[in-house]
């Protein structure tokens, strides 16, 4: 806002006209009298106070004029030091050039007729001189103090507005991320580093509504209605998702169940480290994926694979038992018996699918049990590589085998045995004509491993991280149209983890792949490996 220009002229001339009027009654005498003096005066003040523009140049000028009214005596007038004050009114509306313009002003309408009328010297030249000069450096300072002041102002103008502006953008990012998180249809949620909850979306909070019906705390660990993936057993404070991410642990597809009755749902949990520049955790994020109809379909798959599985083992009994009672007979022709030894291998073929498919749905529905006794390792892998041996030559694939001496553990001989076949069966059905297929048995102090390397062309990085999944078959077996229907490095994975021991996929030295199987000598934990 600009300052009124008539208020500080109409003052001015108010200082002109008492310093005349102060004068005339002391004799002073002044080129003009009291009443002519006093008549002019009031028609310049009234002129300059009226017709000043805004924000007022020419007002100024006038009043430079009014001083020089006075300064036209012999002994000249201490009016004259008004002058100043019109130059400081032109520095601070116009800057520098204001400040040069009045001061010149001055010199013009104060000091040169001041010198013409009084002369030029003694101290009637310091008196006329004296007034500019000072008017023209006050001037100066006032210009650029103004100018820094308006400076500085458009500076914090400026900051104002591009924080006013960067407060907007992030106040529109907020809500912008806040719609976009609680869109998602997974419940997300961030963990300082302290375990406290610092944020989470709308899907997240119903999930919490089910878990948590009594209210949450904020902090991770806190007990509810949360289980484990069996949807019975009741999560402890250290197996919970928030508690563990909090500890600085990383993990993809923990299943949990949260709730009760028909509103129960089950989530897939994942979780991730947030970490400073330094590599100190800060907090973790996780995410809380439903899987309530994946898991209610997994459930009616495996009690759709156990009823048709114990549907066909019936029959298929049967039909092995009466092949095996054929085959034993010695006046049937010889292109009979060729016949019936086909028909039973595919017999047993199919009771070994079935067998299988029993098996994985019962290992889903509960950990694969163990039954464990003394079992000479050496002699079991021995009595399968001699059991396989016919369709190694079959496949005109070698067979070799390193299990010597005895090597003693306490596992479950029975599911051992099915272990090693299956790794047998795996190798020699992908390894070509021609190739090489090794077991070798490596014994240690507290664990023992079961070998199983071949030539085979290889499996895809990215396939070797799902071949122990279930009914995952390779592209490779797929184009080959290989028999089966991808459970047996499932099957082979669950009875390994059984028996607390790990199962491992690598390449072969010299080419192939090269499955391990490191069991503990004296047994371990009964476990699970869904």
């Amino acid at each position: 806002m600009q300052d009124d220009p008539r208020l500080l002229q109409g003052g001015f001339a108010l200082l002109v006209l008492l310093e005349v009027a102060l004068r005339v009654p002391t004799g002073s005498p002044t080129w003009l009298s009291w009443p002519a003096a006093g008549l002019v005066l009031l028609v310049v003040v009234t002129l300059a106070t009226v017709l000043a523009p805004r924000p007022g140049t020419r007002g100024p000028y006038v009043a430079v004029a009014l001083a020089d009214l006075t300064r036209l005596t012999p002994e000249g007038s201490a009016a004259a030091i008004l002058s100043v004050l019109p130059v400081l009114w032109l520095a601070r509306h116009l800057g520098r050039g204001g400040a040069w313009a009045g001061g010149a002003a001055a010199l013009l309408l104060v000091s040169g007729p001041g010198l013409a009328y009084a002369g030029a010297g003694g101290p009637d030249l310091a008196r006329a001189v004296l007034p500019p000069v000072v008017a023209v450096t006050a001037g100066l300072l006032v210009a650029s103090g103004v100018r820094r002041a308006e400076r500085e102002r458009a500076e914090a103008t400026r900051r104002g507005h591009d924080l006013a502006a960067a407060l907007d953008t992030i106040a529109h990012q907020r809500r912008t991320a806040e719609a976009i998180l609680d869109t998602v249809d997974v419940g997300l949620l961030l963990l300082d580093e302290q375990g406290r909850y610092v944020g989470r979306n709308k899907r997240h909070e119903d999930f919490m509504a089910l878990a948590f019906p009594d209210g949450h705390h904020g902090v991770a660990g806190q007990l509810g209605q949360v289980r484990h993936a069996d949807a019975s057993t009741v999560m402890e404070r250290g197996e919970m998702p928030t508690h563990r991410a909090r500890l600085g642990e990383e993990f993809d597809d923990i299943r949990i169940w949260v709730g009760q009755g028909v509103e129960r749902r089950a989530l897939s949990v994942s979780a991730r480290s947030i970490r400073d520049d330094s590599g100190r955790q800060t907090g973790s994020g996780l995410a809380y994926k439903d899987v309530t109809d994946f898991m209610e379909a997994m459930e009616v798959k495996d009690a759709f694979v156990a009823a048709v599985s114990h549907e066909l083992r019936t029959p298929l009994t049967s039909i092995v038992g009466y092949l095996a009672v054929l085959l034993e007979r010695e006046d049937l022709p010889e292109q009979a018996v060729r016949h019936l030894q086909v028909a039973d291998r595919n017999a047993h073929r199919l009771e070994r699918l079935v067998a299988d498919l029993l098996s994985t749905a019962v290992a889903d529905a509960s950990p694969t049990a163990v039954q464990r006794t003394t079992v000479d390792l050496a002699a079991l892998v021995r009595e399968q590589v001699e059991a396989a041996r016919p369709v190694a030559a079959a496949r005109h694939v070698e067979l070799q085998v390193c299990a010597d001496g005895e090597q003693a553990a306490y596992v479950d001989g029975q599911r051992v045995r099915q272990v090693v076949d299956n790794l047998l069966s795996n190798a020699l059905k992908h390894t070509p004509a021609g190739g090489r297929v090794r077991v070798e048995l490596v014994p240690g102090d507290d664990e023992v491993e079961v070998c199983v390397s071949d030539t085979c062309p290889g499996i895809d990085p990215v396939e070797r991280e799902q071949v122990f999944g279930r009914f995952f078959r390779t592209r490779a077996a797929r184009d080959q149209v290989l028999p089966g229907v991808g459970l047996g490095l499932a099957i082979t994975r669950d009875i390994v983890a059984a028996h607390a021991g790990r199962i491992e996929l690598d390449d072969a030295p010299g080419g192939g792949l090269r499955a391990r199987v490191l069991l503990p000598r004296g047994g371990g934990a009964v476990g699970s490996g869904a």
